[in-house]
């Protein structure tokens, strides 16, 4: 049972992925020995892992979200063949087992090859695609920001300068250090100097330098249940477009969203939210979405299985 330290400790790594145990435990007011052992335990209990990410824009990619529905006693299979896709960084099993939702990753301005292929797959009754076009929450912000246990000065003592928009042209040296990050962002720069074939001084420049250049974030995987928020779901909204930035700037300030974007397709605004229980889902969705401008039609999809999450495949009963 994860305790008030723990998710301090996660809080930490969400803002700076690789800060040092001594600069947590200071902040903290504990021994960087603590921390150390600590954030052991939620690698296990939590599955707690630091992500290095890059941002779409900047590696000349796109993201896009698939909503899939089956032919009755086919989810299961189709499920696990698009999590096992090389393009799928999420997916999920929604509404109660009747959909298959996916984000993937490809090169901008191209088409998802799951979209070749999926259409020709007869256990496939209906699909259809979103493109992300703008990102209103997510990426390194994260709802613990808007509520977690750390105080505006702790914060603010981890945080790094805002980075830059120049995004550089990417050596192989730095995409052999984002290959070793995307799996382990808290990589040693031993390690990763090993994997670029530079010196340590060298790879430690260039990750340094990713970050201040917007290329590279740190992101959190870990068990919802740490925050006792397990109730996950999606939400797809259907905004005026004159209401759409006001509705995404709003939707973005809520406690419950993880996520929030903008997107093509049947719908235009899409949310990844996290509540208690069904209870809490009841009254956001009667409450904030409710009162959000310009709003037609909210279709909610509640998250009853996931299968791969930020790029890996989860074994049955992972949390």
């Amino acid at each position: 049972m994860s305790d008030d330290i723990d998710r301090k400790i996660i809080h930490a790594l969400q803002i700076d992925g690789r800060a040092s145990f001594r600069a947590i435990a200071a902040i903290l007011g504990i021994s960087p020995q603590t921390v150390n052992r600590r954030y052991a335990d939620l690698r296990t209990t939590a599955s707690l892992r630091v992500l290095g990410r890059t941002y779409p824009h900047a590696v000349g990619e796109e993201e896009w979200f698939l909503r899939v529905r089956c032919a009755f006693g086919a989810t299961e299979e189709v499920a696990h063949a698009l999590a096992r896709h090389e393009e799928t960084v999420w997916a999920h099993v929604t509404s109660g087992g009747t959909e298959i939702v996916c984000t993937t990753r490809n090169a901008e301005g191209g088409e998802p090859l799951l979209l070749r292929n999926l259409p020709k797959t007869p256990r496939v009754t209906s699909l259809t695609a979103h493109c992300l076009l703008h990102t209103y929450f997510g990426g390194p912000q994260s709802p613990l920001d808007k509520v977690g246990p750390l105080t505006p000065q702790q914060i603010a003592a981890l945080t790094l300068p805002g980075h830059t928009a120049d995004s550089p042209r990417l050596t192989p040296v730095d995409h052999a250090l984002l290959h070793v990050l995307h799996t382990d962002g808290r990589a040693s720069t031993k390690e990763l100097a090993h994997a670029a074939g530079c010196s340590p001084s060298t790879a430690q420049r260039r990750v340094a330098e990713l970050r201040r250049r917007g290329v590279l974030y740190f992101d959190l995987d870990y068990d919802p249940q740490v925050f006792h928020r397990p109730r996950a779901a999606m939400l797809w909204l259907s905004v005026a477009p004159a209401a759409l930035d006001e509705a995404g700037t709003t939707l973005a300030g809520h406690q419950q969203v993880s996520f929030a974007a903008s997107t093509t397709g049947p719908t235009n605004l899409y949310a990844a939210v996290n509540c208690a229980d069904s209870r809490e889902l009841h009254t956001y969705l009667t409450g904030p979405i409710a009162a959000l401008p310009g709003v037609a039609q909210v279709e909610s999809a509640p998250v009853t299985r996931t299968l791969k999450r930020a790029g890996r495949c989860l074994r049955p009963g992972s949390p």
